[in-house]
């Protein structure tokens, strides 16, 4: 596999290593916060920023985050870290 190819895989591995047992290929905001705080240790950890994370991926109202909002997600973090860069 090319590095790309190893990076998607992973971030797929992290969303299936999140999802709920319960709701098959979806994840709850308690879970979103484990894993935020399991991958991203240096990101602001406070129950704010976690609701208000969990509020803008939550598009369709549900409670639960699919793969698609779960990719607002990558890609928010993504541009956040991309940005980041250029402070140093």
């Amino acid at each position: 596999l090319s590095m790309w190819e190893e990076h998607l895989e992973g971030i797929i591995n992290i969303y299936q290593y999140t999802v709920s047992v319960d709701h098959h290929d979806t994840f709850s905001k308690h879970q979103l916060q484990h894993l935020l705080k399991r991958e991203l240790p240096n990101m602001e950890n406070t129950k704010y920023s976690f609701d208000i994370i969990f509020q803008d991926l939550d598009k369709n109202g549900d409670a639960q985050a699919d793969f698609n909002e779960f990719i607002f997600l990558v890609s928010s973090v993504l541009k956040i870290s991309h940005d980041n860069t250029h402070k140093m």
